[in-house]
């Protein structure tokens, strides 16, 4: 039997009791907000939490080895306690409210690393959506290396149209053994979640394996079946700390070894309540009306996907040819990179449209509005192009992001 790259796990889960103050917003978000994470720590002093396992982004540049050990602990403390339940050879499927009243679903399972790579050339089957910052890596390592539990905030997307792997789990929940329900802390919404166990785990497994072959006739024996929408660094780290393990025991058995996968959640990017968002550009301290003219001169296509670019005194469209099929953003993205090497000015990574057009106003900055990403274009855009350009998209405002529910042991 073929194995699927993404499969059930042996999960753990906290008792239900603690699961308020145990469940903590992924490590990547408020960054520049440290009040926020005060908060987080206020809320979960002297419990047993997620908050406790993980390191906050905002702190990762100061982080000591104190500190790293004190992680590591207080994971084999937890590990020793009896509030961790088992739920062997299992996936979790979840439903999450979101902000716009929708609800997004979701299926915990591992990754196998050896099928993911984040360089932008790759024929493996898992790739990253954008631009991995090497540098970004090494300190996450420092957490990971050593450590007994993992905790997931990666979320993997398919491109499911037919709707066939969590769609029959959304119909048929009330006949699965419901985990948690309950609401997340500081406006992170409600989140429940049902064990897939048994003939029900066995027909998802097939499922996925069948998805997983569909994938590679859709694109004529090309191996792309799932892209990292959120979480591509704490993903990276796994894979590098893998292969570190691998490279310093060469004679080791890895087929089976837990380090070998990574614990993820799986969204499809047709679920309705998948949105994503654009992140506009804005290029200031620079020649504002030098920038527009070369942008005139280089897309004046009488066809192609529409971006409006606007300054303190113009405002106009720019037409990029997209039939090739890359997304617009990567064309974009392109010509200013190559303007930037020649011409003083610096980028910057912009959300919403009304942030956008206050700062263009600002004499010496120009501004560039966006489409959205049409979720057909993304596989295709990351086959075409490979890895997209950063900050090409963003899953959801931070509190909409995945807080850590389940661990799996990795050593």
């Amino acid at each position: 039997m073929i194995n699927s790259v993404f499969s059930s796990a042996d999960i753990l889960l906290p008792e239900e009791y603690l699961l308020p103050y145990w469940s903590v917003v992924a490590c990547d978000q408020f960054t520049s907000q440290p009040e926020y994470w005060q908060r987080v720590k206020d809320l979960t002093a002297e419990k047993p939490s997620s908050y406790s396992l993980i390191l906050p982004e905002a702190e990762i540049d100061t982080v000591s080895q104190e500190r790293i050990g004190e992680i590591h602990r207080t994971m084999d403390q937890y590990l020793k306690r009896d509030f961790l339940r088992s739920c062997p050879d299992c996936f979790v499927y979840t439903e999450r409210q979101m902000q716009n009243g929708l609800t997004r679903r979701g299926l915990i399972g591992k990754v196998d690393l050896t099928q993911y790579d984040y360089s932008g050339s790759t024929n493996l089957p898992v790739r990253a959506t954008e631009e991995t910052v090497h540098e970004r890596i090494p300190p996450r390592m420092g957490i990971r290396r050593g450590a007994s539990l993992e905790l997931p905030h990666v979320l993997l997307l398919c491109e499911d149209d037919q709707n066939q792997i969590l769609e029959p789990l959304s119909r048929n929940k009330a006949h699965l053994k419901k985990l948690y329900d309950f609401d997340l802390m500081l406006q992170g919404g409600h989140v429940s979640g049902w064990l897939v166990d048994g003939k029900e785990k066995d027909d998802l497994q097939m499922r996925v394996r069948l998805y997983e072959e569909n994938q590679k006739k859709k694109y004529s024996g090309e191996r792309l079946f799932y892209a990292v929408g959120d979480g591509n660094h704490s993903l990276a780290t796994a894979k590098a700390c893998y292969e570190e393990l691998r490279t310093s025991h060469p004679g080791m058995d890895w087929s089976s070894h837990p380090s070998r996968w990574a614990l993820c959640e799986l969204n499809n990017i047709y679920d309705e309540a998948q949105c994503f968002e654009p992140i506009h550009r804005l290029v200031k301290h620079c020649d504002s009306e030098r920038l527009i003219a070369d942008l005139q001169k280089a897309f004046h296509a009488s066809e192609g996907v529409v971006i409006s670019y606007l300054s303190s005194d113009q405002r106009g469209q720019l037409r990029v040819d997209c039939s090739t099929g890359c997304l617009p953003l990567a064309v974009l993205q392109g010509f200013l990179d190559s303007w930037l090497k020649d011409n003083p000015g610096t980028m910057d990574y912009i959300h919403g449209e009304d942030a956008l057009t206050q700062l263009s106003n600002v004499p010496g900055s120009v501004g560039f509005l966006l489409p959205t990403v049409e979720k057909n274009t993304l596989f295709p855009g990351i086959l075409s192009h490979g890895v997209l350009p950063r900050k090409t998209f963003s899953m959801g405002a931070a509190t909409e992001k995945r807080y850590y529910l389940e661990l799996r042991k990795i050593c």
